[in-house]
Order: C-alpha cells, then sequence, then structure tokens
C-alpha cells in the first residue's frame, strides 16, 4: 500500500486489487486490519468493500489540494524532521549505523544551512537539532573508536562532523559551521 504525505499525516493510498492473486479479506500482506482514522467516505475499521476507482481519486485529489495549500516550508521542514528522526535511529541503534547516520545528518545539515530563515517558524528548532545530532555523532564516534579502536563503522580519516569541534576539514557528516577551508 502506498501512502501520500498531508499536514496532518501519511495517508493510506490502496491498491486495485491484483485479479490473479486471490484476495484475502485481511488485505495487503502483513497489514492486518487497520484501525484508521481519517480516511474516506466508505473506508475505516467497518468497511469490508474496497473503495471503488473513482473515490480512491477523489481522495487522492482532495489529499493533492491539501498539500498545495499547505505552504512549502512546513512540507520541506516536516521532511527535514524526518531526517532528524533517521539520523537519531541510526545513532541510537547497537553498533550505531555510523555511515547511515553521517548520511542522514549531512542532508539535514545542507537543508537546514542551506535554506535557513526560508523554513520560517521551524529554522532555529531544526538548526538546534542538527547541532545535537553532530555532537551526539561525535560522542558516539568517539566511543565507537575508543576502547578497542575499531571498526563500529566510521571508516577513515576525514569523517567527521564539522561544526561539532572536529579538527578536520574532510568529508562526512559535514556542514560549514566549523569554517574549515575544505
Amino acid at each position: 500500500m502506498s501512502t501520500l504525505w498531508t499536514p496532518s499525516g501519511e495517508r493510506p493510498i490502496p491498491r486495485k486489487p491484483d485479479p490473479g492473486a486471490g484476495g484475502t479479506p485481511g488485505g495487503a500482506p502483513g497489514g492486518g486490519p487497520s484501525g484508521g482514522g481519517g480516511r474516506g467516505a466508505g473506508e475505516g475499521p467497518g468497511a469490508g468493500a474496497e473503495p471503488s476507482e473513482e473515490q480512491v481519486r477523489a481522495e487522492l485529489a482532495e489529499l493533492q489540494a491539501q498539500l498545495a495549500r499547505t505552504p512549502a516550508a512546513v512540507v520541506v521542514a516536516n521532511h527535514a524532521f524526518g531526517l532528524f528522526e533517521l539520523a537519531a535511529l541510526h545513532l541510537s541503534l547497537q553498533p550505531p549505523q555510523l555511515d547511515e547516520a553521517r548520511l542522514a545528518i549531512d542532508a539535514l545539515g545542507l537543508v537546514v544551512e542551506g535554506l535557513g530563515d526560508r523554513l520560517g517558524s521551524h529554522a532555529k528548532e531544526l538548526e538546534a537539532g542538527l547541532g545535537q545530532l553532530r555532537m551526539a555523532y561525535v560522542q558516539i564516534r568517539g566511543a565507537a573508536q575508543g576502547p578497542g579502536a575499531g571498526g563500529a563503522g566510521a571508516g577513515g580519516a576525514g569523517a567527521g562532523v564539522a561544526g561539532a569541534g572536529e579538527g578536520s576539514g574532510g568529508e562526512g557528516a559535514a556542514g560549514e559551521g566549523s569554517g574549515g577551508s575544505g
């Protein structure tokens, strides 16, 4: 099942049933019954029938209209918060997935530092979150390389987080916060 992001959250977009698949009452594999609030007419926890193609199209059109009415800064900030959560997830795993976290931190840094105040009311919150992630990355990477010096995923020289006190001007969880010359 696909989803569409809206300001009120992710909305499921049901697929047309595959006639040769011998449909099951529970819907998509692993999905199970949904308790889903926020669905359109004819859908919901008690609805037994799939919505018609016209209903799906109408709901999709309404969701697209809702998205079009939402300021782009809100949508972009929402995606930036998703990058924050992704980086935090990879840092919290045991062992931490430093390369994956670094990619998400770098992407967040590009969005936050590249757009700055254009992110509206979320700009300061995202800047603070980016700083926290960079510090956490440096601390976790140091702990992973400290005792037993080795390979919990950071990789090599230049994998520092610029803007978090690392002296390296190399690549990796960068940003342009430390004034390095590249």
